[in-house]
């Protein structure tokens, strides 16, 4: 069994409240946590090239507490080489370093999500749910880092979408899930929370997407720290 991130809770522990209805990958926006506001304060410090801001913001923010205390599950050096690169005013090596840690936790939620899911101990249902919730904090972090993925390795971005298109499809059991897994020929406005299903969830569906996706990170991961 996976050691429980720390970082895995929080996105949880905000998750629980949140209504079970789907949503498609680009139509919604997670409210922000911790983390994931540290991310947008650093992204615009280091926009605007005011990096003596971005390394405050690091210093004193969620990001490098998590890196911390996730340290055994990220890339050795991460924290140093992202705090260097914020101090040396080098703004593509710092954003590359914060795309290589959410890279990371997207990649440990992908697991866990997996390992969830295969729990024989739990009905359906009940794994269904837990799929939702671990896809919605996929996607509150992956959300962060797409536009950026993108520029460093486009196909893992496309492959990291369409596997999290067809993860969710199988989770609501819609059109994605029966034969169109890319969502393609589905019309927007079907596209939406209010999406009649057309096939019943399968959560056992969910685990090769989910299992894709944590390949495409940790190849991503790789790539990004031999650079």
């Amino acid at each position: 069994m996976m050691t429980r991130s720390l970082l895995l809770m929080p996105a949880l522990v905000a998750l629980v409240a949140a209504p079970a209805a789907a949503h498609h990958v680009g139509a919604y926006v997670p409210r922000d946590n911790e983390v994931s506001a540290n991310f947008k304060q650093l992204k615009f410090s280091i926009q605007a090239r005011k990096f003596d801001v971005a390394a405050r913001l690091f210093e004193t923010g969620a990001i490098r507490s998590a890196m911390r205390a996730e340290a055994d599950r990220l890339p050795a050096g991460l924290e140093e080489t992202t705090r260097a690169a914020l101090v040396a005013g080098d703004g593509p090596r710092a954003e590359r370093g914060l795309v290589v840690f959410f890279a990371a936790l997207i990649r440990d939620l992908a697991l866990e999500a997996d390992r969830r899911l295969a729990d024989p101990r739990e009905s359906a249902a009940t794994r269904v749910a837990t799929g939702w919730k671990l896809l919605e904090a996929i996607w509150r972090y992956y959300n962060l880092v797409d536009f950026t993925v993108g520029q460093y390795d486009p196909k893992a971005a496309v492959a990291v979408r369409l596997a999290f298109d067809e993860a969710e499809g199988y989770a609501q059991g819609s059109t994605a899930a029966a034969g169109d897994p890319a969502g393609k020929n589905v019309a927007p406005e079907s596209r939406r929370v209010s999406a009649r299903p057309v096939a019943a969830p399968a959560p056992e569906k969910m685990r090769e997407p989910l299992q894709r996706i944590a390949r495409t990170l940790s190849g991503l991961i790789e790539t990004s720290v031999t650079r």
